[in-house]
């Protein structure tokens, strides 16, 4: 945890550390607290998941739990403020829902793709943009699925390379332009530079380009309003 500093120039103090006995791949705030959660792979490659508490200047753990699989990655964005139930993507490919306070099984889980899921994002929830409530997953597969909770086992949206076309491995997943019930878009980052935005009312392309080195993030600069701003980051450069 880091605190910046007003000094002439930007600093990053360290206000708290801890060490782990695992490979960390993701940590996320709880939404309205001061606690985070922790995902990631155990040596013997099983799933570890911890929640922490921010205590008296200390790092408290206050649930944890391993399962079957290594974590990749985790959102809160399609969850309520209320319940701040958590989605994770695994190793196996497999799309989970957790409820924080009994971690024992997930309240909603499916084989969402054939290879680890590396990216997840989530709209609809937190009170932060239009319509329901949906997760965005990209995989080593090539695909990028857009996942509704009520609906089980099937994706309300997949997008995939066209038979015959070689299927590219996704690294980031952001959903964007989520200013009313209608309209949300989601773009998606590969290995090879491929940058896609795809029209979800219009299950179509909008617009793609291709930036040479591998994608590791996309993030639009806020998901609730019409979309103007897109980062990007590759091999030493930001888009």
């Amino acid at each position: 945890i880091f605190v910046m500093e007003n000094f002439s120039k930007p600093q990053i103090i360290a206000h708290i550390e801890k060490s782990l006995n695992y490979t960390i791949y993701d940590v996320k705030w709880i939404p309205c607290s001061a606690k985070f959660v922790v995902l990631g792979s155990h040596p013997r490659d099983t799933g570890a998941l911890q929640v922490y508490e921010l205590s008296k200047g200390e790092v408290k753990l206050i649930h944890e739990s391993e399962k079957k699989n290594s974590f990749k990655c985790g959102t809160f964005g399609a969850a309520s403020i209320h319940h701040r139930h958590l989605a994770t993507g695994d190793f196996s490919g497999r799309l989970n829902i957790w409820d924080l306070e009994g971690l024992g099984s997930p309240i909603y889980s499916v084989s969402a793709h054939e290879s680890i899921i590396n990216a997840i994002d989530g709209v609809g929830g937190l009170g932060i943009g239009g319509g329901a409530p949906e997760i965005v997953t990209g995989s080593r597969d090539g695909s990028v699925k857009v996942w509704d909770s009520r609906q089980k086992d099937q994706p309300v949206a997949c997008m995939s390379a066209a038979e015959g076309e070689m299927k590219r491995d996704c690294w980031s997943v952001s959903f964007g332009n989520s200013y009313n019930d209608e309209e949300r878009c989601v773009c998606a980052g590969y290995d090879n530079g491929d940058i896609k935005m795809f029209d979800l009312r219009a299950m179509s392309v909008k617009w793609e380009t291709n930036v040479k080195n591998g994608v590791c993030c996309v993030e639009f600069d806020r998901k609730d309003i019409k979309m103007n701003k897109l980062v990007a980051t590759s091999n030493k450069r930001i888009y």
